[in-house]
């Protein structure tokens, strides 16, 4: 184990987190904020930190498999736990465990709360809380390579590591490159949404929380009722947009290479698709008597199906109240979640295909046992190590959500409740259903469940591997 490379890579993160806590701090001198003093005092402390920790250059540079996925799952765990210390030092948040649940739920983009309430706390604590969403959605280590050469092409194990579906690819030959493309699509496509927004006559402060919500596919919002109170334009774009980052970011690179074939021919974005207008198409129908018109319900279906197949948690109504069918269709698109190398968690669309190619491919097996079928993906052969990687997720995936359920409910809450929240939590949602609808809140849940979530909101971004292998006794013994 290369630790060198590994307290490195935490040195620079403090470094960043420090830097991306200084917007928070123009906000409240904007504002006239105290609450900016914990910012700035904890930005100092990072600094110095990160600083300290990187005055040592490892002797070795190299970065493999077991240091990526764990340097990965550290600087989450640290990063989450430095950003966690404004809202308590502030007095916003007093106790740590439920800064820590916020915190995580915004670098994971998952968009749960402990907040009964939104609208009082200060704007460059809401500012933090929202940015939290767009730092995290691409990814702090992708940032990370995309500023410093870190280890040479060895540091794809980080981007493996952190970038959610089962398989990372390089869009160019090195691995600084790739991530440099990758945000600067992830920054176009958010000063683009924040035009349509401003257009829309949305307050300049609300436009860019909005924005970090919807291009980290998060879901924090500044007002209780979420995005239930703006205008039907604003919530139309923010639809839009929810979808746009849940798509492939390899998709948007073909498209600005003028590749339109390879484009064209994604099966994972056309299956995602096709989801999001069947399922539009069955809750506008489902929930017409419910509204004054059509288009009413068309808009409120689309919205709802958009922030929940990406994962972002923005709410227009409280879809809790819908007929079960709907509430049915919202939940399945929980699991399914958006596509692979996209802002979006959930298990995603591209593990859902193969998982369906292998049982028709198992079903033509026990019809037809002497056929050979290898089983392909956009013409092209899906290799073992992948198929067998989507198989060994969704096992963990499976057992660590039964026992995750298992533990709150301990709590002895309903199991709606329950399950929705584990749900809401491991797929980077946001809100569930009964008790942790999109009215409400996880404040009611003890520490010992909160932490619990935690975890899965952890294990759901970072796809399980990485935080599981922290356990794991042989990564700290060989």
């Amino acid at each position: 184990m290369n630790y060198g490379i590994i307290f490195y890579v935490i040195g620079w993160v403090l470094n960043f987190e420090a830097a991306f806590m200084l917007p928070s701090c123009i906000t409240a001198f904007v504002y006239h904020e105290r609450e900016g003093l914990a910012l700035a005092a904890v930005a100092a402390v990072s600094l110095l930190a990160g600083l300290l920790i990187i005055r040592k250059k490892p002797k070795s540079m190299s970065m493999y498999a077991r240091e990526g996925f764990v340097t990965v799952a550290l600087c989450w765990i640290i990063m989450s736990a430095v950003g966690a210390l404004p809202f308590v030092l502030a007095g916003a948040i007093p106790s740590y465990i439920d800064a820590i649940f916020e915190t995580v739920s915004g670098f994971t983009t998952t968009g749960s709360s402990i907040l009964p309430e939104v609208e009082s706390m200060a704007h460059c604590l809401l500012f933090w809380r929202s940015f939290t969403h767009w730092i995290g959605g691409m990814g702090v280590l992708v940032f990370v390579m995309a500023v410093l050469p870190l280890a040479g092409g060895t540091n794809m194990y980080m981007m493996k590591a952190e970038s959610p579906g089962p398989s990372v690819g390089k869009l160019v030959p090195r691995v600084k490159r790739t991530a440099v493309i990758l945000y600067g699509m992830y920054v176009g496509l958010s000063i683009l949404q924040l035009v349509f927004l401003l257009a829309g006559k949305m307050p300049v402060f609300d436009a860019l929380v909005t924005m970090f919500g919807t291009a980290g596919t998060g879901g924090f919002g500044i007002k209780n009722d979420s995005m239930g109170s703006y205008s039907p334009y604003i919530q139309w774009v923010v639809t839009v947009f929810m979808i746009l980052f849940g798509v492939n970011f390899n998709l948007y690179y073909l498209l600005l290479k003028k590749k339109w074939k390879s484009a064209a021919s994604s099966t994972e974005v056309r299956v995602y698709f096709s989801i999001i207008l069947i399922s539009i198409a069955l809750i506008t129908v489902n929930i017409a008597p419910l509204f004054s018109n059509i288009w009413e319900s068309l808009r409120h279906a689309a919205f709802q199906v958009g922030t929940i197949i990406t994962t972002t948690g923005f709410a227009t109504t409280d879809f809790d109240l819908w007929p079960s069918f709907s509430k049915t269709i919202l939940v399945l698109l929980m699991f399914i979640g958006a596509c692979a190398g996209s802002t979006g968690g959930g298990i995603k669309v591209s593990r859902i295909v193969i998982l369906f190619k292998s049982i028709q491919k198992e079903l033509d097996v026990i019809a037809h046992p002497h056929n050979v079928k290898k089983l392909k993906m956009d013409g092209r052969m899906i290799e073992h190590s992948v198929l067998r990687s989507v198989n060994v997720f969704i096992v963990s995936y499976v057992m660590v959500f039964a026992v995750s359920v298992l533990l709150i409910s301990i709590d002895n809450f309903d199991f709606t409740t329950n399950f929705t929240a584990v749900a809401a939590t491991m797929n980077n949602i946001g809100p569930g259903l009964a008790m942790v609808g999109p009215t409400q809140n996880f404040g009611m849940f003890s520490d010992f469940s909160k932490v619990v979530l935690i975890i899965d909101m952890l294990a759901g971004r970072l796809e399980l591997f990485p935080l599981l292998i922290l356990f794991a006794r042989d990564t700290w013994t060989k």
